[in-house]
């Protein structure tokens, strides 16, 4: 069974390894979430425990779906930091296993998100992705709202330049019933911040 649980920057660290393998499957599948392929596994762990830091501020907040010892997928939040900023976050690096997504992983890991935000008074959730991926499909069934996109925002894997499609959402505010939608498509790969928010 596969629980949703937030994680410690020390537990970061220790789950550096399972992160990179998930992180290089989900950018050599495709998804835009700030690297181009092919990314180097050890080069990933490193970066996953660089955020161990972050994490330990409270200047980012990791979730991990976790299948036994194997994480399944991830979800990140940051919060905004300037004083007329702190009623908003935005999330950043959401990504389900290849081999693990139609299960609604991704909808579990955007109601946490979701969920944390509303209990600490957050009034208003951002995200981006790249415009057309099935990613999309995905935050619409959640409740997110398109505002909005911009031309050659980011790189996609291959380095080829693609708009980029800003969506937001009020914490506690479900779409389409509250609840996973295994149609969603690759059911979270691909909320990419501009592919570097963190």
């Amino acid at each position: 069974m596969t629980e949703i649980v937030p994680v410690s920057g020390p537990e970061l660290v220790t789950y550096a390894d399972e992160l990179a393998a998930l992180l290089v499957d989900t950018v050599h599948d495709g998804a835009s979430v700030g690297f181009l392929d092919p990314l180097d596994r050890g080069a990933a762990a490193d970066w996953w425990r660089e955020r161990a830091r972050a994490v330990e501020a409270g200047t980012l907040r990791v979730w991990l779906a976790r299948d036994g010892e194997r994480v399944a997928g991830t979800v990140s939040l940051v919060p905004a930091s300037l004083p007329n900023a702190r009623h908003r976050a935005e999330v950043a690096k959401l990504m389900v296993r290849p081999s693990g997504r139609g299960r609604g992983l991704g909808r579990a890991l955007l109601a946490a998100v979701d969920d944390w935000a509303a209990s600490e008074g957050l009034s208003l959730l951002v995200l981006d992705t790249e415009t057309g991926s099935a990613a999309e499909r995905l935050y619409r069934a959640a409740g997110w709202t398109e505002c909005g996109s911009v031309p050659e925002y980011a790189r996609d894997p291959a380095g080829t330049l693609r708009a980029t499609t800003f969506y937001y959402k009020t914490p506690g505010e479900r779409g389409k019933g509250g609840k996973p939608d295994a149609t969603a498509g690759p059911d979270g790969a691909g909320a990419t911040m501009g592919g570097d928010a963190f």
